[in-house]
Formats: structure tokens, C-alpha cells, sequence
């Protein structure tokens, strides 16, 4: 096959960016390693038992990632679903039939108010009633009942109030109940924050900062518990099963990983500084630019650049410079309201230079 027997981005009117906002979905994630879109495209050459493929690749990940065992799932959100089902159900096989009829099972899931996000439509999904409670030891015991399946965290929410992951951990196991964390957009460090705490399952985005397949995730934890969410997951006919994780996702994923333990983060960062100070000299002479290195959370580990001016002396708005760096070309998406939020962790080298000059010209035309 020819390159031109194929469609791109291109021949279909779709029009590729430079993506200075983070690891969003909506920006499609990251760009995949190359090794990553090798095992893919190897992957993709033959059949295999995918029960096997998830027992070995299970294992591996555990093997790197210091943990029990690993499961691959389509994404974040999949392993959210997949968690909860697994907490629910079980690997109980008229259980896992009967979801999202939750009737007779454990059929509640309790969260921290402070904690709420959108993605818990995840959670919910499996058929649980979501159980909010404040933040303190007290409220914790008195939710927990016979009913309670799970208690689920958001990451970039913890040890932010009056619990730390680990006195949740505490309480939860001494009800025999299974403490699951969402970390999508934050780094698997080695070992592990959450389980080092004794959270019993966390999981991650393979299609943010580890630079794998965008539509797959990784749950690392408890072998039971995963190979639970395995069984209410795909290829089996389960809740989960419209959430199927490929051959090519899961091999996909797995390079990823191995990659993540080779990669020299220090150097991606220095890049990463590097891209933002070129964006600086592009625009530093301007009359009143201010710019902060703002230091980043737990999600989106990268440096952030903030932009602002006095729109007396540079007469435009920054959802203007926005608007104009996304119609322009190249296309290019940042953050922003106040001022401009500019997200390294995306981009490629040399587009920092083609990010300055954009900026340089707009900015430079609305001098006073």
C-alpha cells in the first residue's frame, strides 16, 4: 500500500495542532513513543488467546511496576467501571450477568464530598448509589455498612483534607473494604504512592504522560481484584464489555510502561523548560508582558507557563490570542482566561518556535 491508499488527517479536511494545553481527551492525549506504535502495528500481525495475552501481560506489568499484577482496560474511565463491577459483582458469573441490577449485591460505593468529578459517571454506571460524606474519620466509619463495595479516591484530591490515603485505607480495611484510586493524568511512579499506602487498586491514563495507546488505561493493584475487573470487562459478556481493549492496545500499553522505566524524566523536563523560554524570548521586550513558571500538581507533571499584560499598552484579550493561534497556521491550542496557560508536557520539538513566532505576531500587531 501506497502512502497515498490511506487517509490522514489531511485528505479528510481535519486540520492537526500543536497541543500546548496538556494531556487532554480532547486534544487527543498524547502523541504515541514510536515504540509504542511498533508493538502496536507487531501486535496486529497475528491472533491470540486474549485471556492468555491479559495472564502474561498481567504479570509483566506487575513485574515492572512492583505490584501484584497489572490489567488493561480502554482507557481511564473503562478501569473505573471496571474496578467498581469488580467490587460489586465479583467474579460471580450470574452477578456479573445481572449488572447494571445491582439486587442483592454490595451496592454502594463512598466517596468524599471534596472528591466528586465528573468521571465518577464511571462509577455510577456499574448501577451503585454514590455515597458522599464529609471529610473526617467519624463520617467514614458511620457510612460504611454491609452494603459498601468500594471507597473511591480521586488522586489529585488526596491527603488535601482531614484524612490522609492512609488513615482511609486504615478504616476501610478494618470493614474488609477495598480502596480504589483514580490517578489518570498522574505519573505510575515506582514504587507506587497510593499502594505503597495500601490502596488496593489505582489507575492511570496510558494515553497521557506514559505516551501509550490513547484509548487504553492500566489498573495496577490486588490480583483478585483485577483479574475480577477482567472478568466483568471484555471479551467476556459483561458491563464492560463495549469497553474492549485490542491486542494492539494492550502490547501498546505494555511497551509504553517499559518504556516510562527508560525514559530520562530530567531531560524531559529541561525540554520541557526549554520550549517554555524560548516562548518567553519570543515576547519578553514587549511593553508590560509579565511571565510565572507556575510548578504543576499532581496531574499533568510539567512546568506551566503563565502570560500576562496590561491590556493599556497590548490591546487584546487573551481568549482573543487564543482564538486567533487555533484559526491560524499552524494550529495551535492553549489554555487560559485571565492570561495565557502555556502546557508543554504535548509538545514536539521545534514547536516551540513555531508557538513564539505565532505569539511574537499577534502580540507584536495590538502594540499601542
Amino acid at each position: 500500500m501506497s502512502a497515498l491508499d490511506y487517509p490522514t488527517y489531511n485528505t479528510i479536511g481535519i486540520r492537526p495542532l500543536i497541543n500546548c494545553k496538556g494531556t487532554l481527551t480532547m486534544y487527543s492525549g498524547s502523541v504515541m513513543l514510536p515504540e509504542v506504535r511498533e508493538a502496536m502495528i507487531e501486535a496486529s500481525r497475528s491472533y491470540v488467546h486474549i485471556e492468555e495475552l491479559i495472564e502474561q501481560v498481567g504479570c509483566r506489568l506487575g513485574a515492572i511496576m512492583k505490584t501484584e499484577f497489572g490489567l488493561v482496560t480502554n482507557g481511564c474511565a473503562a478501569a473505573l467501571c471496571q474496578i467498581t463491577a469488580a467490587c460489586v459483582a465479583g467474579i460471580n458469573l450470574d452477578n456479573i450477568a445481572k449488572l447494571p441490577d445491582t439486587n442483592g449485591m454490595k451496592n454502594e460505593v463512598i466517596t468524599l464530598n471534596t472528591h466528586r468529578h465528573v468521571y465518577d459517571h464511571a462509577i455510577r454506571m456499574v448501577g451503585i448509589s454514590l455515597v458522599c460524606i464529609n471529610d473526617n474519620p467519624d463520617a467514614l466509619r458511620s457510612a460504611i455498612n454491609e452494603r459498601t463495595a468500594m471507597i473511591a479516591l480521586f488522586g489529585d484530591r488526596a491527603d488535601t483534607g482531614n484524612m490522609t490515603v492512609t488513615e482511609i485505607v486504615n478504616i476501610a480495611h478494618e470493614f474488609d473494604v477495598p480502596v480504589f484510586v483514580d490517578a489518570a493524568a498522574e505519573r505510575p511512579d515506582i514504587p507506587n504512592p497510593y499502594l505503597s499506602k495500601g490502596v488496593d487498586a489505582v489507575a492511570y491514563s496510558g494515553g497521557k504522560c506514559l505516551r501509550g495507546p490513547q484509548a487504553s488505561g492500566m489498573l495496577l493493584g490486588r490480583r483478585d481484584l483485577l483479574w475480577a475487573a477482567f472478568m466483568n470487562g471484555a471479551p467476556h459478556h459483561s458491563i464492560a464489555r463495549p469497553m474492549k481493549a485490542g491486542k494492539e492496545e494492550i502490547m501498546g500499553l505494555l511497551a509504553a510502561v517499559e518504556c516510562w522505566t527508560k525514559r530520562d524524566h530530567k531531560k524531559e523536563w529541561k525540554e520541557w523548560e526549554g520550549y517554555l523560554k524560548t516562548i518567553t524570548d519570543a515576547i519578553i521586550g514587549f511593553p508590560s508582558i509579565k511571565t510565572v513558571i507556575q510548578q504543576p500538581g499532581r496531574s499533568n507533571v510539567a512546568p506551566v507557563l503563565d502570560i500576562n499584560w496590561d491590556k493599556q499598552k497590548i490591546d487584546i484579550d487573551p481568549s482573543e490570542v487564543i482564538q486567533q493561534l487555533s484559526e491560524g497556521e499552524p494550529r495551535i491550542e492553549m489554555g487560559g482566561e485571565k492570561n495565557l496557560s502555556i502546557m508543554p508536557y504535548m509538545m514536539e520539538p521545534g514547536e516551540d518556535v513555531l508557538v513564539g513566532a505565532r505569539l511574537r505576531y499577534i502580540l507584536e500587531s495590538k502594540i499601542i
